[in-house]
């Protein structure tokens, strides 16, 4: 449907001419790609030692395998590794050289989303500590855990000196990093900016929401009538975004993005989805109130979450766009989420996907929108994709053909 209301003034588009993820589907574009058309989901039973029993997770294979480069080596941690373990994939470094040469590297930013950042590595240091409860010599809080970690770690990799932002807006954060981009172009900070969220699987955040009690005890079947709760997954993904007049040739490119803040509750969403309603909107206007063929929802399989953001769906496209999650999949990656679901959106624009809820036979009549169940090949011009978070954050963006 076309999208009609009073016009915002808009920041122009961006064109992504570089973007890679890598999570439980698999590590880079290609193994995404198949994963999706395949319907083969990257979720599994909880290996990792210290966890609760009985709990599917989204875990990225081989990470702690990862070496970092020697000259980064104060970095180490799981959430490092995984972001390492991404900018390798897909031409990615090449192409922010590329820009960095072009541009200058004082003028090529770094934004990154991330909810617990390192971790796992201060969940380790705490069962090191000694008779006296010091904690062990080695251990670097800054480099690691310390959210503001993550970007220099990355702008550190990509041998880059601009501007380095941590986001940290619980699972909107990978989302608001190309937000947040959008705006530092247009205010002249940078001419190309480094986008993306890295998320990994701690001790912390499996505990923590399974003593809220929102862990499913199977692969998470987001927007099921029958549907039981989360799966945790862990991911990295990356995007380069420039002027779309330094990207000539068309692509896929970031139209517009929206966010508001609701702070209708600590953990629980707005129950008729006022702030997401808002996002939306927002979203929307800023790409210049065109159609959207498919949306890519926030779909984390709690019976709360989905509900809102059905009852949101409908208060704006009734029953005619198409929509699903494909957090069954990857798990809800947390900080990381937005990124990833930018990167599937623009897969989904290239190959004109529309992917369907896995493990899904009968979707929440409640709904009362179009869940896909089955994947669908349409023409994809523009998708729409949440991102909702604790504490009331709301995002959402519009990625389409350039």
């Amino acid at each position: 449907m076309r999208y009609s209301g009073q016009m915002p003034s808009m920041l122009p588009p961006l064109a992504m001419t570089a973007f890679t993820a890598t999570s439980a589907m698999g590590t880079g574009l290609e193994a995404t790609r198949a994963a999706l058309h395949a319907r083969r989901g990257g979720l599994a039973p909880c290996d990792l030692p210290g966890m609760p029993e009985g709990i599917w997770v989204g875990r990225v294979p081989g990470l702690e395998e990862v070496v970092l480069p020697e000259a980064l080596a104060r970095y180490d941690c799981r959430n490092h590794r995984l972001a390492e373990l991404g900018l390798r994939q897909d031409g990615f470094e090449q192409a922010v050289a590329e820009a960095a040469a072009r541009h200058g590297a004082t003028r090529v930013a770094v934004v990154m989303g991330t909810s617990t950042s390192g971790i796992a590595e201060t969940e380790l240091a705490y069962a090191g500590r000694d008779a006296d409860g010091a904690l062990p010599p080695g251990f670097d809080f800054a480099h690691t855990h310390d959210l503001y970690a993550l970007p220099r770690y990355v702008r550190a990799r990509l041998g880059l000196r601009g501007p380095a932002i941590a986001i940290s807006t619980a699972c909107t954060s990978g989302a608001r990093s190309f937000l947040e981009a959008q705006s530092m172009i247009a205010a002249g900070l940078c001419d190309a900016v480094v986008v993306g969220g890295v998320d990994t699987l701690c001790r912390m955040t499996l505990h923590g929401f399974n003593s809220l009690e929102l862990l499913s005890r199977a692969a998470c079947r987001p927007c099921a009538a029958d549907r039981d709760g989360i799966s945790i997954g862990e991911a990295a993904g990356f995007a380069l975004l420039v002027r779309a007049e330094d990207a000539p040739g068309g692509g896929v490119a970031l139209l517009g993005a929206g966010a508001s803040a609701d702070g209708h509750h600590m953990s629980s969403p707005h129950p008729e989805g006022l702030g997401a309603v808002a996002a939306m909107r927002a979203a929307l206007d800023a790409a210049g109130g065109g159609p959207v063929d498919y949306i890519n929802l926030h779909g984390t399989g709690t019976r709360a979450n989905d509900a809102m953001e059905g009852h949101a769906v409908r208060a704006l496209f009734g029953d005619r766009v198409p929509c699903s999650s494909t957090k069954g999949w990857t798990g809800h990656t947390l900080g990381a989420s937005g990124a990833l679901e930018a990167v599937i959106a623009a897969i989904c624009v290239a190959d004109g996907l529309v992917p369907g809820c896995l493990g899904v036979e009968t979707p929440d009549p409640g709904f009362g929108v179009d869940v896909a169940v089955e994947n669908r090949q349409a023409p994809v011009r523009r998708v729409l994709s949440n991102s909702f978070g604790f504490g009331g954050s709301n995002c959402a963006l519009v990625i389409g053909q350039a």
